[in-house]
This record gives C-alpha cells, sequence and structure tokens, in this order.
C-alpha cells in the first residue's frame, strides 16, 4: 500500500454487514466477560471496572500508534470498550444505586456531550474522518460511553420493565431493522444512522448475552459464563478471518 493511499483511509473499517454482526458478537462477549470477572470471579464491580478501564486504556493507546487500520487491535479495541461499558453500568445502576433508568440517563448526557464536544471541535462525527490521534480519542470515548449507555437499557428494557431477555433482544432488533430500514429507503443522515445503530447493538448484545448465562429461573439459558465467553471470541476471531474486512475510505 503507497503512503497516499493510506493518506486516503480511515483508521476504522468499512461499515458492511459483517462489521455489524462483529459488533453484535462483541457486545454480547462484553456482557458475558464482564460478569464473568465482576460475578463469577467475584471481583466485584469497581475492581471489574478497574480492569478493564486498564485494558481499554491500553487498547486505545495501541490503536492510536498504529499506522493503519488492524483489524485485530481494533475488534480487540472494540470488545475492551464493551467490557468495561458492562461493568461501568452495573456499578453506576447497582452500587451507586441509581437505578437503570438514572443510569441510563446519565449515559445517555454523557454520550450526547461527547458527541457535541466531538462535532464542535472537529466540525464531523463521522467515522470516515478517524485520521487523526484527537479523532480517535473522541471516537473512542464516544464508542466506550455508547457501550455502557447500552448496558444499562438492556438491562432496564428486560429487569425494570418486565419484558425478559428475550423480550428485550427482540425490542432492539425490532428497532435495528427501523434503522435499516431508514438507510436504505430514506435519505437521513447516515452518521446519525450509524450511531443510533451503534448504540442499538449494546442493548441487543447485552440481553442476548445475559440470555446465555443467566439462570433457568430468571429466563436464561443457564450457559456458563466462561464457556460463553470463549464461543463469542472463537466466533469474533472466525469472523474477522472470513469477512475480510477493509479501511474505511476517508473524508477530510
Amino acid at each position: 500500500m503507497t503512503k497516499s493511499t493510506q493518506h486516503a483511509l480511515a483508521k476504522v473499517p468499512e461499515v458492511t454487514l459483517g462489521f455489524w454482526l462483529l459488533k453484535i458478537a462483541a457486545t454480547t462477549l462484553g456482557e458475558t466477560g464482564g460478569d464473568a470477572v465482576t460475578m463469577s470471579m467475584h471481583l466485584g464491580y469497581l475492581i471489574g471496572t478497574a480492569i478493564f478501564a486498564l485494558i481499554f486504556v491500553v487498547a486505545v493507546m495501541a490503536q492510536i500508534r498504529a499506522n493503519g487500520f488492524h483489524p485485530f487491535l481494533y475488534w480487540l479495541t472494540i470488545i475492551a470498550t464493551t467490557t468495561v461499558g458492562t461493568t461501568m453500568a452495573d456499578f453506576a445502576d447497582r452500587s451507586l444505586g441509581i437505578g437503570y433508568a438514572g443510569g441510563s440517563s446519565l449515559l445517555l448526557a454523557l454520550l450526547l456531550i461527547s458527541l457535541f464536544v466531538w462535532y464542535r471541535t472537529l466540525g464531523s462525527v463521522s467515522v470516515s474522518t478517524i485520521t487523526t490521534p484527537k479523532a480517535e480519542i473522541f471516537y473512542w470515548v464516544t464508542i466506550m460511553f455508547s457501550q455502557t449507555l447500552g448496558t444499562a437499557l438492556g438491562d432496564w428494557t428486560a429487569d425494570s420493565m418486565g419484558l425478559g431477555y428475550g423480550g428485550a433482544a427482540l425490542v432492539f432488533g425490532g428497532l435495528l431493522v427501523l434503522v435499516a430500514a431508514a438507510y436504505y429507503w430514506s435519505n437521513m443522515s447516515r452518521t446519525i444512522l450509524f450511531w443510533a445503530a451503534f448504540v442499538l447493538t449494546r442493548p441487543l448484545g447485552a440481553a442476548v448475552g445475559d440470555f446465555l448465562d443467566k439462570p433457568l429461573n430468571a429466563g436464561g439459558l443457564a450457559m456458563s459464563r466462561y464457556s460463553a465467553s470463549a464461543a463469542l471470541f472463537g466466533f469474533i476471531v472466525l469472523g474477522i478471518l472470513i469477512f475480510r474486512q477493509r479501511a474505511a475510505k476517508a473524508t477530510h
């Protein structure tokens, strides 16, 4: 790849069907993996958040220092955002006692603030502009907030609203179908639709993850969090190899 070609590419993948399949798998892994550390290992939400926050920071630093788009590094960083998002949301909702509604409201505000500051600073929140370290920092911070918000929304829908994990998955899956329909059959901003889909895939993954590892009497399949996480990780690795993602074309 020539230097001029590198400059014409963003450090994030093209948004394709394969991208969204991997994103849903990664968010599901974030739920099972985060719960494995905080619950199965009995480390608690605070220590779990500290562990995954450190992994998140290291992964983002490696992503920023990389000289181009590297699929395995990118998806490792996505997994880091979704695991820290799981433990942060659980810590806010349960340990701080603000509940799912309070946690979701707080995280929605943080996500909107992040997008607003990003837009005011760089003039665009499109993923096709992720070509500089400053844009990457905004991108990953915004993703982290979106993953955390998605966890809280998924738990709120499944638990507080009484829909259960299957019902929550149907709700957020249906909303994603509406976003896809708007993408193909409307002139809505592609950037707005991308971030809407990005947020919605997280509660879908949270609901699916809880469905896999929660007890039978709680509406789950009672799978081991470790085995579920290992299976999801294997699927992601296989998906990266099969889908052969390319870097998105950059705009300036």
